[in-house]
């Protein structure tokens, strides 16, 4: 297909809608919504990120002229058409190593973009991606080369790391991949690096290897979809009948096009409304299109197809959205196991670097130690070994209060929101800082995790409950009637106040910062409490049976 659309890498993990919107000439002036701070953030965090590996592998290869090395200048006087060219001519005169390449235009294949590094091989070049995210996991089988040798000849089997699935980068390099095939600068094997948040190694992916649902390769799965958005942008920027609909997913909530899909969803009353993603389109197809139709719908029609959430759920969140309810319940009878003395733990990290905080509200009977919030913490910059510190501290500030609780002949039990993340720290932190002082094993966490004295209220809240606008902490809590202090309370807020916190950004810390995350923290541990008691009062009774509605 011949187009004048031209379409990046991102494109592919992009939502079908999204496409359509930013290539739909008529939606030139509309309202979006403003750019995320936090994720331009992130952008920033990645570009730093970026250059720092950058100037480690140009010392490692470029040699004492920077012969090996070529970077293609970057900027706003400099024109992706220059810098194209540019490219070319470094390919041309097989430069080794092609930092921040911009590959030429495909206009037959509707394909643009640039990669951080081209690599020369023996029958052309091949792409190494630059990320600020986790590529590799403890274990072996990866094949990885060091940064001093980039190269895909240099790879060899790792005894200690493992492939991260990661389907955003295999297929940014799908592209890249296919972009140099169309210029004739494609290396002999279908292959790609990435470089990760360690930065250690380089990690190659065979673009060929039949890894992806129905033995396909990344280069199978890149080609049906990038063509699926290809047709879309093409028929969008044509005036063409729409080839994607609206539909909530969970890449609305950082959507910029979000006021414009929500708009057309609460004007139709779509079912994504209340039924995202597969679960919506299995609905649509069923001829349930509505919140309206759906809540008609007789649970126990066996007609219909599967969603992939119970239809009696499916029905009563309808009902509840009709009824203007965020929450309501599923069950007439709502149990939460409780304790004599109870501890509610919320965590806080910086992305994949660190958690730097762990707080926890004690209350119940008294165990000889003082009720309320506890905080343990590090301000010194992720990732640090102070974090060994703040860790240990707080686990051995639990166990005391497990043991003395036991020794009194209480019942001990603490609590979580998710815990999914709680987990994850507690488990990688043990094992990060095996030895130091204060650190548990991995089989003393594994066993406080998976016994009774650890509760998720998140489980607890998702088999009681029916919730028509989320099941977040900062959703149902206010349902309960909790209300955090800060009105930007939120997970990504917190990583910008931590930044300025600890001086992240060669700024002085900041002490104001860093009671706002203690605050932010406290009262998270707070909500967990309240809802947990307000799930156990009288007061439920005031919330809707789903079966009455």
């Amino acid at each position: 297909m011949t187009t004048s659309v031209l379409l990046d890498a991102g494109v592919v993990t992009r939502c079908r809608r999204r496409v359509h919107l930013e290539h739909d000439p008529t939606m030139q002036d509309a309202v979006t919504a403003p750019p995320d701070p936090t994720a331009e953030q992130r952008k920033a965090d990645a570009a730093a990120h970026r250059q720092s590996i950058a100037d480690e592998i140009s010392s490692l290869v470029g040699g004492a002229d920077g012969g090996g090395w070529t970077e293609i200048p970057r900027g706003p006087d400099r024109r992706s058409a220059e810098r194209e060219q540019l490219t070319l001519e470094a390919m041309a005169a097989g430069a080794p190593f092609i930092w921040a390449a911009q590959l030429p235009r495909d206009q037959p294949g509707g394909r643009r973009g640039a990669i951080d590094l081209l690599v020369a091989t023996a029958g052309g070049y091949v792409p190494v991606l630059v990320v600020r995210h986790k590529v590799s996991d403890p274990g072996s089988g990866a094949q990885t080369s060091p940064l001093s040798s980039p190269r895909p000849s240099a790879r060899d089997t790792d005894p200690a790391r493992r492939v991260r699935p990661q389907p955003r980068d295999q297929l940014r390099l799908a592209h890249v991949y296919r972009s140099l095939q169309a210029c004739g600068r494609a290396g002999g094997e279908a292959v790609g690096g990435v470089i990760g948040l360690d930065g250690d190694v380089v990690v190659w992916h065979d673009l060929e290897a039949p890894t992806w649902p129905g033995g396909r390769g990344a280069l199978d799965e890149y080609d049906a979809r990038f063509a699926d958005r290809l047709a879309i942008a093409t028929t969008a920027a044509t005036g063409g009948t729409a080839l994607a609909r609206p539909s909530r997913i969970v890449e609305c909530r950082t959507c910029p096009w979000w006021p414009v899909c929500q708009v057309e969803l609460e004007g139709a009353r779509d079912v994504s409304l209340v039924v995202r993603g597969e679960e919506a389109a299995a609905l649509r197809a069923a001829g349930v299109r509505t919140v309206d139709d759906l809540a008609r719908l007789d649970p126990d029609d066996e007609s219909l197809p599967p969603t992939g959430v119970p239809l009696t759920d499916a029905v009563g969140l309808a009902k509840a959205w009709l009824a203007g309810l965020t929450v309501v319940r599923r069950v007439r009878a709502i149990t939460v196991p409780r304790a004599d003395v109870e501890v509610d733990v919320d965590m806080e990290s910086f992305g994949d670097a660190g958690a730097y905080l762990w707080g926890a509200w004690l209350s119940g009977a008294d165990v000889g130690e003082r009720p309320g919030y506890h905080a343990f913490a590090t301000w010194e910059p992720l990732p640090t070994d102070d974090e060994a510190r703040s860790f240990a501290q707080f686990w051995q500030w639990l166990a005391l209060i497990r043991l003395r609780a036991r020794a009194r002949g209480l019942s001990f039990r603490a609590y979580c929101y998710n815990e999914l993340a709680e987990n994850r720290w507690l488990l990688s932190s043990a094992k990060r800082f095996a030895g130091k002082p204060g650190i548990p094993t991995t089989d003393q966490v594994q066993g406080f995790i998976t016994s009774d004295s650890w509760f998720d209220l998140f489980g607890s809240v998702r088999d009681n409950f029916l919730c028509s606008r989320g099941k977040g902490l900062k959703t149902i809590a206010p349902a309960a009637g909790f209300t955090w202090r800060d009105p930007h309370a939120s997970g990504e807020n917190s990583m910008r106040w931590y930044r300025d916190a600890v001086g992240m950004d060669g700024t002085p810390p900041d002490s104001g910062q860093r009671r706002r995350l203690l605050e932010y923290n406290e009262d998270d541990v707070q909500a967990t409490l309240t809802l947990r008691r307000w799930m156990t009062s009288p007061e439920i009774e005031a919330i809707p049976y789903v079966g009455d509605l």
